[in-house]
């Protein structure tokens, strides 16, 4: 049998480049080898969005979008929303006995994330909240409903996989041998930088490329882009590693990578000319996920039904998981 993955994406903006090249192409690439669940994690996405719910929900549907236009597969893989499986609260309540307090601020994933709410919220830690530091268990539970084997992750995330081989291992010892214990996938990607040069490409930087993106905006955004700063006139020579509008080429341009590089270095390449190369094969490379995007804009009630069926799928495995875990710690009272 195929193994299983199970991948979680928060509904708080649409898929940009840095997403693509750094996980999405391969989860393309994992229909055909793996079982995958995609969760759409609406729940934990409220764990800081809870009092913009409106953020949360309607990024859902551009999400979901967002994975059918990239070559999710609903024939081949599950789509499906956190919300929709309260086995996975239920089995969160339960797995929260087996994690201290303290073992969740040690988690070194949560613990830079508070204190990035604290420096940005005041020092008093009034911004945390328990499903905020909870989360990892949440996350535990995710894994666990749709016994994960293998779950792609960035190296940031490793914590949160160990902190639910930790869950696992201890609800075995305890309950008996009943939950898989997951390992991780990292990306074999570096992280993408943003248009600024930024190390991170993100929404609240305005520095990203969006899959949705038309050719107009992608256009405004990489005349934009940051360039050698000691190039000053056309015919300077210019150093490509201090460009990202270079380093966007490596991603689009492979076939002139070396005339571009070359170029570049000898001051046969103006700024300009340069970012309107760029343009056009970042609009033709993204052309077939627009493509794909605008019919299913135009179809949203086939949308609607991927997600349904996703949900009763990802229900039928979750109860199944929830059935051996309650019989496991002796409160299946009425089954037979």
């Amino acid at each position: 049998m195929k193994k299983t993955i199970l991948t979680g994406i928060r509904p708080t903006g649409n898929l940009h480049i840095g997403h693509y090249f750094g996980a999405c192409k391969r989860w393309v690439e994992y229909q055909d080898e793996y079982d995958c669940y995609f969760e759409i994690a609406d729940v934990q996405a409220l764990t800081d969005n809870f009092d913009n719910p409106l953020k949360v929900r309607n990024n859902v549907f551009e999400l979901v979008i967002d994975l059918l236009s990239i070559g999710i597969d609903p024939k081949k893989a599950t789509i499906f929303l956190q919300s929709a499986v309260p086995e996975i609260a239920e089995l969160t309540v339960y797995y929260s006995n087996l994690v201290t307090m303290s073992r969740l601020y040690r988690n070194p994933t949560v613990k830079t994330e508070i204190a990035q709410k604290k420096a940005l919220f005041g020092n008093d830690g009034e911004s945390v909240t328990y499903g905020f530091v909870g989360y990892p268990v949440s996350q535990a539970a995710d894994i666990t409903a749709f016994m994960g084997e293998l779950i792609p992750v960035g190296e940031d995330q490793l914590p949160l996989i160990e902190q639910c081989r930790e869950i696992v291992r201890k609800f075995n010892n305890i309950y008996g041998t009943t939950l898989k214990e997951p390992e991780a996938i990292l990306g074999k990607n570096p992280r993408i930088k943003g248009l600024d040069g930024s190390l991170k490409m993100g929404k609240s930087l305005g520095n990203a490329i969006y899959l949705a993106d038309s050719p107009s905006v992608i256009k405004e955004k990489v005349m934009g882009a940051i360039t050698d700063p000691d190039k000053i006139r056309k015919d300077d020579k210019a150093n490509p590693d201090k460009c990202m509008v270079y380093y966007y080429h490596q991603l689009f341009s492979g076939k002139d990578l070396n005339t571009i590089n070359k170029e570049c270095q000898e001051g046969l390449r103006g700024c300009v000319a340069c970012k309107m190369q760029l343009v056009d094969n970042i609009c033709n490379y993204l052309e077939p996920i627009r493509k794909r995007r605008e019919y299913y804009l135009a179809h949203m009630d086939l949308v609607k039904e991927i997600i349904m069926e996703g949900n009763k799928k990802a229900r039928l495995k979750a109860k199944d998981t929830l059935k051996k875990v309650k019989h496991a710690m002796k409160i299946d009272y009425f089954e037979q």
